[in-house]
């Protein structure tokens, strides 16, 4: 069973997919328990896995028998087990606060939504597991096109956000295609393990191609990431998407992208090549910090939630590619470990902004008042935690995160992209804090607030399906803030490439 544990999450979510696809109507809701087993089995085969490669090194799984780079195989390291646990823990905790959320917003299409989730979550983790650059894209397909589904089932707009994701999904899937045609054309391989043997004989600054398949493959991801300019999809694909769609992708579907940046960046072309030979490094440092800076204006200038936490994932996708841009341990770190801090914010965000609008009936911020902090103290607890993350005070976890980017931007003497992180932290205190102000201080020149009859406490916080798994999120920033040496030292560390 252990040497065949790769394999298991995909058939536990392609199983998962086609029981409720099989769903009648009238037993629609039955489609939401068998995702959450799914889900849950996933989460906890992925934990068990990462024990495992702890304790005792890289797992394969070879399909048929057929010995790669023949064959494809699944690989599972301290990284892409890493990235295993964060998207389905997280994927976890989100359906289960779905529940009530999909209720409201997608009743008599909760059967064939589930099913896409599931066929969501089956293309994430593919992407994750295989070994091989083509199997990869395959599954990067299947995870864009059930995207492409979950957001157009949202309110009015949704569907041309999904349109113009699928345009450029399919461009950036399409560069991709194409610089693995150069790839194979030189290496006469797509097996990664493989191509990082090889590459270094063909010797990439001598050989155009090469290099033409690490800008079209890096462009491509750089598309599924958001990295500006390359995010028109992003702000309305979270917009206007539904509650659970957006709770979903946001934390975990460009962290998925990222892992493949890192995978293909350091783990098959080398970082002698990508930042000595070639620097692409330095473009994608660049571009990232454009976009930090970008993400967080735009942010400010929002006045519905669910917006402004869109372009703040544009300003967050950034520090990842910051921190991969850097080509040095400590940078590196911190991109690690911002997948993971930023993919607990964000769930944990927009699933305060999902309670918001079921319990409400809207997420506008111009809206929001001193009586939120009295009707929903808790959902709004959780969002100040998360907040306060996110703008990187110590000692939750967005704060490490950031530190471990200021140290690698210090290390390689880049002073602007040491101004970019901390003007960015005061830009993300301006957009935060004006939500914290309004729900927890009375404007003195508000009378009519004087006249309101008192507010009952906790009168408007939602169910506990939705309210427990908000709750946690907000824990778990203040746990891997406290731990944050722990995760570094016995995870973070052993995925360091060699050379580095």
């Amino acid at each position: 069973m252990v040497k065949n544990a790769p394999i298991l999450i995909p058939v536990v979510y392609l199983t998962a997919c086609l029981v409720i696809a099989l769903i009648r109507p009238r037993f629609r809701h039955f489609a939401y328990p068998v995702t959450l087993v799914a889900v849950s089995l996933a989460s906890a085969i992925s934990i068990g896995m990462l024990c495992l490669v702890i304790q005792y090194g890289i797992m394969r799984y070879q399909f048929g028998g057929w010995v790669p780079p023949i064959g494809i195989e699944y690989v599972i390291d301290p990284l892409s087990g890493f990235v295993l646990v964060v998207i389905n823990a997280v994927a976890c905790l989100v359906l289960i606060h779905s529940l009530n959320v999909n209720k409201v917003e997608m009743d008599q299409r909760l059967v064939p939504y589930y099913a896409v989730v599931m066929l969501f979550m089956l293309g994430l983790n593919g992407m994750v597991l295989t070994g091989d650059f083509f199997n990869l894209f395959v599954f990067l397909e299947i995870s864009s096109l059930a995207a492409y589904g979950l957001i157009a089932v949202g309110s009015k707009g949704s569907a041309f956000a999904a349109f113009r994701y699928l345009i450029l999904g399919t461009v950036g899937a399409s560069l991709y295609l194409l610089g693995l045609g150069f790839l194979y054309l030189k290496t006469g391989s797509l097996n990664m393990a493989d191509l990082a043997a090889i590459i270094p004989f063909v010797q990439p600054q001598k050989d155009p191609a090469l290099i033409i398949a690490l800008v079209l493959m890096t462009t491509g991801i750089c598309i599924k990431m958001a990295i500006v300019p390359l995010h028109g999809w992003l702000p309305d694909a979270y917009t206007l998407a539904p509650s659970v769609t957006s709770s979903l992708i946001a934390p975990i579907g460009t962290k998925v992208a990222a892992y493949v940046l890192i995978r293909m960046l350091f783990g098959v072309y080398g970082v002698d090549v990508i930042s000595r030979e070639f620097p692409i490094t330095f473009v994608l440092g660049w571009l990232a910090a454009a976009g930090i800076i970008y993400g967080s204006v735009m942010a400010i200038a929002q006045t519905e939630l669910k917006r402004m936490l869109a372009y703040s994932s544009v300003a967050q996708v950034g520090y990842i590619g910051l921190g991969i841009s850097m080509a040095n341990p400590l940078g590196l770190i911190g991109a690690v470990l911002h997948v993971l801090n930023h993919a607990v914010m964000k769930a944990c965000l927009f699933l305060v902004a999902a309670n918001l609008r079921i319990q409400t009936g809207h997420s506008d911020i111009s809206r929001f008042d001193h009586t939120y902090r009295v009707k929903m103290p808790w959902t709004m607890a959780a969002f100040t935690v998360a907040a306060i993350s996110m703008i990187g005070l110590p000692p939750l976890a967005g704060f490490f995160s950031k530190w471990y980017l200021a140290l690698g931007a210090i290390e390689n003497s880049q002073w602007i992209f040491l101004g970019v992180i901390l003007v960015s932290s005061l830009l993300n205190a301006v957009y935060f804090f004006r939500i914290i102000e309004k729900v927890y201080m009375k404007s003195p020149g508000d009378h009519a607030a004087k006249e309101e009859p008192a507010v009952k406490f906790g009168s408007v916080e939602p169910a506990l399906s939705m309210l427990v798994p908000t709750i946690v999120f907000a824990v778990l920033l203040i746990g891997l803030g406290l731990f944050n040496a722990l995760i570094v030292t016995r995870l973070i560390l052993p995925m360091l490439p060699p050379g580095m």
